[in-house]
């Protein structure tokens, strides 16, 4: 009797399971995933499911108004017809062919023109970054916008708190925007003395993306700060100690971060607007204030041409991971990746294995040591299986590698948010910027050699060194990939 009530159970588990996966779509690598998950882990299965697994209907991902949309694209076509030197149209005409195609495919799938005459510079300690944020924070006379995926409450959190508080009773506008989930032990308590002096913080759609409705499964991953709509800050530091290199867990942190300057900070600024109005409806923030987009000087800023470009589940186009992929076709020298989190999709090893068996210079870093155990094994998995196909893996020891870049050839890059992997193509809301630029290309290049110096090349002969037990772990997380 025991055996056929426990033989109904698995039958009726199975059922449910996979009317429960298939009742949505999704593609078919998250979809086995899903299956082992609500099978093998009966009960439990479902409550992870119910909590990280569901989709959104599109009609409650975002409260875009077309109407915000409209104006903000109106305001920085005015500002950029108005700017300094040739127009967008004459300098996407000087770039090499094969830029002008990743040009023309973020126009065409995000929306985002070419933004020219920027001053950039490339931040790759926590020191020289939060050195820099701060004395910028300070030097606010209008506006300060802050969206990240961890804003801790420890000293930096409270650090930066006090200075937005002093800005806040000067009479800056400051907007604080946060991921809950990665902002754990942050609440909205923390930001009080910012709201009493007339600033704003909230949670990333948390009304949407709270334990009550089930959705944890979608992280506002983007790290952006915009500065009196003049000055701007994109890429892969959060706020915290730990990016300070202050964790005895991580050691040193090894991240990159940009600072721009120029017309590429509308675009910065496009998205906090956005992201603020579909958080916060009750307080929204009007996207037609021209003071959110001042005027360019009329000398030239500098030299730096780029496209922000964000995506996440409100779309399907994964329009960061086809950057990616077109970076990596148009690569005929080299094609260098940093990334904590390698865990690629099948068109992205596809393009991946194409040019290292092109003879392009396929090198991939990765951190020397987990922060999420799945997630470094199946990284791990990854990394034995690319270096088979002639990719060159470092593993980075000088502490925790956090850095999200690409660099291709002599020209192309991109810093930002997005790491490499499945989570970061399909569920977090992630920004980056993809620059055409032979000067930080070198620069990145020039940093990227700098920390092979204290990296170790894998092997094939190293993973078959490693014991069984570490191998099945790296088969089972595998497994998991699409839902890590």
């Amino acid at each position: 009797m025991l055996w056929w009530a426990l033989f109904i159970i698995i039958i009726v588990n199975g059922l449910l399971a996979l009317i429960t996966v298939f009742r949505e779509p999704r593609d078919i690598a998250a979809t086995w995933a899903w299956i082992l998950v609500l099978i093998f882990i009966p009960v439990i299965g479902f409550l992870i499911y119910s909590f990280a697994g569901r989709k959104l209907p599109q009609r409650q991902l975002f409260a875009y108004q077309d109407q915000d949309i409209s104006e903000i694209e109106k305001l920085i076509r005015k500002r950029m017809t108005d700017g300094p030197g040739p127009s967008v149209a004459d300098k996407v005409a000087m770039l090499p062919r094969s830029a002008q195609s990743l040009v023309t495919l973020f126009q065409r799938i995000n929306r985002t023109p070419l933004a020219t005459n920027n001053q950039v510079r490339l931040l790759t300690s926590g020191q020289d970054f939060f050195d820099r944020l701060k004395r910028s924070l300070r030097e606010a006379k209008t506006s300060i916008n802050i969206e990240f995926y961890t804003f801790y409450s420890d000293d930096l959190g409270h650090e930066i708190l006090d200075i937005l508080v002093e800005r806040a009773k000067a009479g800056v506008e400051v907007h604080v925007l946060y991921d809950s989930l990665g902002s754990a032990g942050t609440t909205l308590r923390f930001f009080a003395p910012l709201r009493a002096a007339g600033g704003h913080a909230a949670p990333f759609l948390k009304r949407r993306f709270n334990i009550v409705n089930f959705q944890l499964n979608f992280r506002d991953h983007r790290k952006i700060v915009v500065i009196d709509g003049q000055v701007g800050y994109i890429g892969g530091f959060n706020i915290g100690d730990q990016y300070l290199g202050r964790k005895k867990k991580f050691g040193h942190w090894r991240d990159t971060h940009l600072k721009i300057v120029g017309s590429g900070v509308y675009y910065l600024q496009a998205h906090f607007l956005l992201d603020w109005n579909a958080s916060v409806l009750t307080k929204p923030m009007h996207v037609s204030d021209e003071h959110y987009f001042p005027e360019l000087p009329e000398h030239k800023i500098g030299d730096t041409d780029l496209q922000i470009v964000t995506s996440g589940p409100d779309s399907d186009d994964e329009q960061i991971k086809m950057g990616y992929i077109r970076l990596i076709q148009l690569a005929k020298k080299r094609c260098w990746i940093q990334t904590p989190y390698l865990i690629p999709d099948d068109s992205t090893i596809d393009a991946l294995r194409i040019a290292a068996n092109s003879g392009v210079d396929v090198r991939i870093m990765i951190p020397c040591m987990p922060d999420h155990m799945f997630v470094y094994r199946a990284t791990q998995y990854f990394a034995s299986q690319l270096v088979k196909d002639g990719i060159k893996v470092y593993c980075y020891n000088n502490g925790f590698l956090h850095a999200k870049t690409m660099v291709v050839d002599d020209q192309l890059s991109s810093v930002g948010s997005a790491n490499f992997d499945f989570r970061s193509f399909k569920l977090n809301f992630e920004a980056n910027a993809f620059l055409y630029d032979k000067e930080i290309a070198q620069q990145l290049a020039a940093q990227y050699e700098k920390d092979i110096e204290c990296s170790t090349e894998q092997t094939v002969e190293s993973f078959a060194e490693q014991g069984r037990w570490l191998r099945f772990k790296q088969v089972f997380s595998r497994l998991l990939a699409p839902i890590l």
